[in-house]
């Protein structure tokens, strides 16, 4: 899945727009990609909850303000589960911004029909943290969450009978109600009926008429190979269950992977250092190194200088959305023994003086460089 995406992209606005700027982007797309134009287009749907995300983000002063100065994390708290809340019901969002008058696009019903009395339930966000070996080889998970759940004693209706629920006299049953501002028009939520546009005579016992319930809930994930630190993932229909029978949300899971002992991660590429004995690196040899998948071995040359990277290719992660898989990148750096024996000293220094500064292609380099600083 994609990352979240930049929310002065999504209104297709620049950065230093301004406000009318923004609210008239909005607007326009928000027209083109709402449900009621859209019907059965789940793309459309999501991008019209995207829109409605990111105009209260930039509508609002101060949530713009630290929006540009801490990006996507201002609006995250960290958590898991339920953190960070559920989004707002982008239909309010909408419903603000037209007041009275959106219904004219859609043939004087909007989203929500006069006596339907059911509201989508909202989408929830939650973060969780897997190993690179998880992240490479890809992992089911099994999340606990809590959130609304359909309320089995009344199946999700909300009343204990059939003759219970009457059209909202505050709203007249549209779920919305209309003030004058000046020469605008503003619509917000019923606050009688919170949006449902039906009351409510004989209320369920268990869940005292949303037709939902609380309750901790156990869902399944499966997390393909190659997802990295920040791709989000979108579990459909696992968000709230929706007022009384609506429709429910999605479950959006933000990926964190844990930094690794060994590797460190750059995309589909890995890096590690080994360690190389001073032997190995003059005569050359085999060495052994470590990969997600198990050992391996890579062939030394004699004279191998610390700081050498060997390539071992396709030995790092797979690649997400292409079937190409990194490589591993492995810098051998050369150890130097801290421990001698006298006889062991002795033999080092006459091989020293055995090959002299014939045969140390480092040194020559720098003192070429060097010369001017020294009187040579």
């Amino acid at each position: 899945m994609a990352e979240k995406r930049d929310y002065y992209e999504v209104l297709g606005v620049p950065r230093d727009a301004g406000a009318d700027e923004i609210k008239k982007a909005y607007r326009k797309l928000a027209v083109k990609f709402h449900p009621d134009k859209n019907p059965g287009d789940h793309t459309a749907e999501d991008k019209f909850k995207e829109l409605g995300e990111a105009y209260e983000a930039l509508s609002d002063p101060d949530k713009r303000a630290a929006y540009d100065r801490y990006g996507h994390a201002a609006f995250q708290n960290g958590g898991s589960g339920r953190a960070g809340g559920g989004f707002h019901d982008p239909m309010d969002i909408f419903s603000q911004i037209f007041g009275g008058g959106f219904d004219e696009f859609f043939g004087g019903g909007g989203t929500r029909r006069k006596g339907s009395g059911k509201q989508r339930g909202s989408d929830l966000r939650y973060d969780l943290e897997i190993t690179l070996e998880e992240a490479s080889t890809g992992v089911e998970k099994e999340l606990e969450i809590e959130r609304y759940v359909p309320c089995d004693s009344c199946g999700a209706k909300g009343t204990k009978g059939s003759g219970g629920v009457k059209a909202c006299t505050t709203c007249g049953g549209r779920g919305v109600v209309a003030r004058q501002a000046g020469i605008f028009i503003q619509q917000t939520t019923c606050p009688e009926c919170r949006g449902a546009g039906e009351t409510i005579s004989d209320p369920c016992n268990s869940c005292r008429g949303e037709g939902r319930v609380q309750r901790e809930s156990r869902i399944k994930l499966r997390i393909p190979a190659g997802v990295d630190t920040g791709t989000r993932l979108r579990s459909s229909g696992n968000g709230d269950a929706g007022v009384r029978g609506g429709s429910a949300g999605d479950l959006y899971v933000f990926l964190h992977v844990k930094d690794h002992d060994v590797f460190e991660r750059d995309d589909a590429d890995l890096f590690c250092e080994v360690p190389l004995p001073f032997s190995t690196a003059a005569l050359g040899g085999e060495l052994k190194v470590p990969t997600l998948d198990g050992q391996s071995s890579i062939k030394i040359p004699p004279g191998t200088q610390g700081g050498t990277v060997f390539r071992l290719r396709e030995k790092g992660m797979p690649g997400l959305s292409n079937s190409r898989r990194g490589d591993l990148n492995v810098r051998v750096q050369v150890e130097v023994p801290t421990k001698l024996s006298s006889e062991q000293q002795e033999k080092l220094r006459a091989f020293s003086e055995s090959i002299g500064d014939h045969n140390s292609p480092m040194q020559e380099g720098f003192l070429q460089k060097a010369k001017r600083f020294f009187d040579l």
